[in-house]
């Protein structure tokens, strides 16, 4: 007697079943509603931050009167600080702001000048001394009058642009001396010498908003240099990982086996080239520096020149073939049975070939829902208007308030405070769309896990639908539908919007909260309270747990939604319980299938990624012309390897989800019918071959069944 004849007032069995292909309602309809509603305000915040934005405030310093220097058709792309000791104000650390005139200029200064000696000098000395001075200067005035005015700078210095601003050409002599050009102290144009060190601290405190900027723009200058090449490599990966899935079709049991050899012989050609590297460095002038001494740095490659580098990635890929080789060991007899399940998902997949290009409308999907987010949140990061303040040298009541520079001139704050000045500080605003700019980022965040989460949830619930109406077709391929995603995608956009809106909904809070974890735990990392930080760690690990959970759940619910067309929490609760009554075979069948899988995505970036490293770093002979110059090297590589292993994850996420929708059907079809002639079962007869060799093993799997369970989630 079957489950469904134990149970026939709630869930009667229906010889006439046909999967997918029956007659079915719209699901979680409010939350459908719910999810346009959210759209809608989406498109509204965007529309809101592209009219108040404006991304120049990211691209281009800022001079005191607000204006961007270095924009498309100015001739005075750079920033020149008038007293660039005043950088070296706490001021700076407050409101990342020099609080000293700043104008935008065509040159950094390349000698050392004072104001004093350009009006006593040359016409050439004045001419040059002018350009550094605001617009209409005269310089027939005296130079206490000039300076009283903050007219010009009162000196000088050699200067190197370095982030589209000018900071002082420091060096060092034999000793260690700080000098600026060639010289350790000047005269400041007021008379007092000052010392080539207090600038070195100055620069630094001027360059503390901007050394993240430099690696940034070093990055991007990187990017713009290899793009084609990264461009190349990803679509080498996409191209092997078509091949592969392709054979995989025709040649499951040998390419199975062929992907376990070239992964350990990968991993194991990793070894070997860093002990390579590791041993070439024995005796070389600083390789036996440690990590831990070295510090952080923003050129990379350094650390590629120490031997405890080297020593840190070969102990990684030891434990990982390790691990591989234990694990394979232990699996010897479920992988027979986990090849059979990959042939018989092949056989569905030769049936609904297009499968196979729909990872490509996913990743276009997603792309959209990156690029919509990225440029909401650089323009609503970028609407704050300019905030002025009092900047004074001597006593002022008036002292770090806002002002307006049109009517500073005219107003009680000059007249009572002679030497104040009215400068651009920093970017805010105090109206009601800069009070609840912090809201929309945080909308524009939600939004972004809620989309990106419903266009995966669309692409798995597509496929589900696909390959069960392969299962569920009595006579292959006689009974199979004739466009099998097409008709999934629209079962599922017609009727489960709300459904899937109602699973990305859940796993996007749960994103969203480690999110604002990550971001408390960036907060408290200069705290004392160990308390605090031990609390925190373990909501990071409980909630990413949870999201693993979710996930897993969420899946296997979409697939019961392809196949039975109930709302989300009915199918959640069905697909967990009808895993817990398989829960053996879930171990035998479906975990170790994906542990397969997970190999052929690693040989697949492991190969991509050693072509990379050679071709980027200049080792191969044959292309070292054709390689670009690089700032870090390592940049290219890793978005080549991130890029590869998100291509083989989209293009095995086919095998994956046909797996476990085969699974799903392959235990509702065991449950529902017995084989017999009134009750036939709809799977193939390989598909039963494989359930015969699983009951076979399913003694022996009790052992590792506990282990499984945690690897599920």
């Amino acid at each position: 007697m079957t489950k469904y004849e134990r149970q026939g007032e709630s869930r009667k069995f229906d010889p006439n079943f046909k999967g997918p292909i029956q007659n079915r309602g719209c699901t979680d309809i409010l939350c459908c509603i719910l999810f346009i509603i959210a759209l809608m305000g989406y498109f509204a915040v965007g529309i809101l931050a592209w009219s108040q934005g404006d991304p120049r405030k990211v691209i281009y310093p800022t001079d005191s009167r607000g204006q961007f220097c270095g924009q498309a058709g100015t001739k005075k792309p750079f920033l020149f600080y008038f007293n660039i000791l005043k950088c070296a104000s706490p001021l700076v650390l407050l409101e990342f702001q020099c609080p000293t005139t700043q104008l935008c200029v065509e040159r950094c200064p390349d000698k050392h000048l004072t104001l004093m000696k350009a009006k006593l000098g040359s016409n050439e000395d004045r001419q040059y001394y002018q350009q550094y001075c605001k617009e209409a200067v005269d310089f027939t005035k005296s130079s206490p009058e000039i300076l009283r005015d903050g007219l010009c700078p009162a000196m000088l210095m050699p200067s190197k642009a370095f982030t589209r601003r000018c900071l002082p050409a420091l060096g060092t002599r034999k000793g260690g001396v700080v000098v600026v050009g060639n010289e350790t102290t000047f005269d400041d144009g007021q008379g007092v010498s000052i010392n080539a060190t207090d600038v070195l601290e100055a620069s630094k405190k001027s360059n503390v908003v901007v050394e993240a900027r430099q690696v940034a723009m070093r990055i991007f200058e990187d990017y713009t240099q290899s793009w084609h090449w990264i461009l190349l490599g990803l679509v080498i990966a996409m191209v092997i990982s078509l091949i592969f899935i392709v054979l995989l079709r025709f040649l499951a049991g040998i390419m199975v086996w062929v992907m376990i050899v070239l992964v350990i012989l990968v991993i194991g050609y990793g070894i070997f080239h860093c002990y390579m590297e590791f041993a070439s460095l024995k005796g070389e002038p600083g390789s036996d520096v440690t990590i831990r001494d070295l510090g952080l740095q923003t050129d990379f490659s350094v650390y590629l020149q120490i031997r405890q580098t080297w020593l840190a990635f070969m102990i990684i890929l030891a434990i990982v073939e390790l691990i591989i080789i234990l694990l394979l060991i232990f699996l010897r007899k479920r992988l027979l049975i986990a090849i059979a399940l990959i042939k018989e998902a092949s056989r569905a997949v030769g049936h609904v070939m297009s499968s196979l290009f729909y990872p490509l409308l996913t990743f276009a999907l997603l792309a959209v829902v990156i690029a919509y987010w990225a440029i909401t949140a650089v323009f609503l990061s970028t609407s704050n208007e300019q905030v002025y303040k009092v900047f004074n040298n001597s006593e002022c009541a008036y002292a770090r308030q806002t002002c307006d520079p049109k009517t500073f001139n005219t107003s009680n704050i000059s007249a009572q405070c002679p030497d104040a000045e009215c400068l651009f500080a920093f970017y805010g605003g105090e109206t009601l769309y800069h009070k609840y700019l912090i809201l929309l980022q945080f909308y524009n965040v939600f939004l972004f896990f809620w989309c990106a989460n419903f266009v995966t949830a669309l692409g798995q619930v597509t496929l589900a639908g696909a390959y069960a109406s392969y299962y569920w077709a009595f006579k292959k391929p006689e009974d199979i539908p004739a466009y099998p995603i097409f008709s999934s995608l629209g079962r599922a956009l017609r009727y489960h919007t709300g459904s899937l809106a109602f699973g990305s909904l859940i796993l996007s809070m749960v994103q969203v909260i480690r999110v604002i974890l990550e971001y408390l735990d960036q907060k408290l990392k200069g705290a004392q309270n160990r308390f605090a930080k031990f609390l925190l760690s373990c909501l990071k690990c409980c909630f990413w747990c949870l999201e693993k959970c979710i996930k897993f759940l969420n899946r296997n619910a979409y697939i019961m939604i392809a196949i039975y067309g109930k709302n989300f929490c009915t199918s959640a609760r069905d697909a967990f319980f009808l895993l817990m009554r398989n829960i053996i075979r879930v171990a035998v069948l479906d975990k170790v299938t994906d542990f397969l899988l997970f190999l052929g995505k690693l040989l697949i970036v492991g190969i991509v990624g050693i072509f990379s490293f050679f071709f980027f770093s200049g080792r191969i002979k044959a292309v070292e012309q054709a390689a670009p110059s690089l700032n870090y090297y390592w940049v290219p590589i890793l978005t080549v390897v991130v890029g590869s292993y998100l291509i083989a994850h989209g293009f095995f996420s086919v095998y994956a989800m046909c797996v476990d929708t085969l699974f799903l059907c392959f235990c509702e079809d065991l449950e529902r019918n017995d084989g017999s002639s009134e009750r036939p079962y709809f799977m193939s007869p390989e598909l039963h071959e494989i359930l015969s060799k699983t009951k076979r093993v399913e003694e022996d799997g009790k052992n590792c069944t506990y282990i499984f369970v945690i690897w599920t989630c």
